[in-house]
């Protein structure tokens, strides 16, 4: 169990709502984590389960049937359920969507959409990756064209989470191809939609339980009233949401972190060699001492990159190095404790190997270990 009692981002309702995560997680989520890694998704009851207790989108304002809370109930649950397992489709849906409809939806997008993904019964997906478009968003070919009252829709995305299961995609396009980034839009388009096409389920290294797909836009027809904000402001809508989701990264990077952490010692201190209990030797207290105060500063970091986000104060630049740091340590944590568990790390039956995994898509997704120097270094 996380320890949070020296925690300084949060207040007494946000240790209430952890309270009750953490019940309905051992409840709903741990008991089925390996059947859902089996079956490479969630169930789908699982998202109304989540719906029905007021986890998903809870910073979504009252009037759309949201709770209107600050973003420390989503870091909440992202530690909670991280320290768990990783299931990152909730992420996508509950951080990231609601924040680009919430800023740069239509009244009647919001109405529509915003209640159904609060209640789980419409799953979100955001699609930006291409084939050959994966930092590089200026590159992207997937094209949006205008035909009267219609945009029509051709091309391909890949590694979109929530891919099989999304009944919404929040998808990036060019409706101007010779404008580079300028001619990026955003556009909503529902699975529904003829010539939406799904691919198989894509095998991953990690993250088992979170579907991962191709998906494919064949004549796609949407109204224009799909169009999320201004046509040509795609890219500019992009930049200004990635603090919330490079932030969210490094939150569930230092939750996986700690549990990798916290794997090594109750193995180290069980398992005997030599007489001796693993964790007697001076070796594996040192391993696991530099483990600690690492932990602990990423801890204080968190806290401080949390309250600057509710304050609206975190920069790009501040996010990306919050995730190049937390997404770096949870690699090496997850590393240096896989080894403190010898052979027995290498088995799927231990908890470690799973953690080990899934940490290593998190110095590549929502921007690479990379780019986020390159964020960093542009600022200096």
């Amino acid at each position: 169990m996380l320890n949070t009692s020296m925690r300084t981002a949060y207040g007494e309702e946000h240790e209430q709502f952890r309270g009750q995560l953490r019940r309905f997680l051992d409840r709903e989520f741990v008991p089925n984590l390996a059947r859902w890694e089996k079956q490479g998704l969630v169930d789908r009851s699982f998202w109304f389960a989540c719906g029905e207790a007021g986890l998903l989108c809870p910073a979504v304002p009252e009037q759309y049937g949201g709770l209107g809370l600050d973003f420390g109930y989503n870091a909440v649950l992202l530690e909670e359920m991280f320290y768990r397992g990783s299931v990152p489709g909730p992420v996508v849906h509950s951080d990231v969507v609601p924040e680009y409809l919430l800023n740069y939806g239509s009244e009647a997008q919001k109405q529509f959409w915003l209640p159904k993904m609060i209640r789980g019964e419409a799953i979100t997906a955001i699609a930006m990756t291409e084939p050959d478009a994966g930092s590089d968003l200026g590159a992207i070919k997937t094209r949006a064209v205008r035909d009267a009252d219609s945009y029509v829709i051709n091309g391909s995305k890949t590694y979109i989470t929530n891919g099989q299961t999304a009944d919404l995609v929040l998808l990036a396009v060019k409706t101007d191809p010779g404008a580079g980034a300028k001619g990026i839009s955003l556009m909503l388009v529902e699975a529904t939609r003829q010539g939406f096409v799904r691919g198989p389920n894509l095998d991953k290294i990690g993250q088992k339980a979170g579907d991962t797909t191709e998906l494919f836009f064949n004549d796609v027809r949407v109204p224009a009233s799909n169009l999320l904000g201004e046509e040509g402001r795609g890219f500019a809508y992009l930049m200004n949401q990635l603090p919330t989701e490079r932030l969210g990264n490094a939150i569930i990077a230092q939750a996986a972190a700690q549990r990798a952490f916290d794997e090594a010692v109750a193995f180290t201190k069980a398992r005997k060699a030599f007489g001796k209990t693993v964790f007697d030797f001076q070796n594996t207290r040192f391993t696991l001492a530099d483990m600690a105060a690492k932990l602990q500063v990423g801890w204080a970091h968190i806290d401080w990159a949390i309250k600057r986000h509710i304050n609206k104060q975190l920069t790009a630049t501040q996010a990306s190095a919050a995730k190049l740091f937390h997404s770096e340590l949870q690699f090496e944590i997850c590393d240096n404790a896989l080894q403190l568990h010898g052979g027995a790390g290498y088995m799927n039956e231990y908890p470690i190997a799973r953690f080990w995994r899934d940490a290593r898509v998190q110095r590549i997704y929502s921007g690479t270990s990379e780019i986020m120097k390159e964020v960093i270094g542009r600022s200096l």
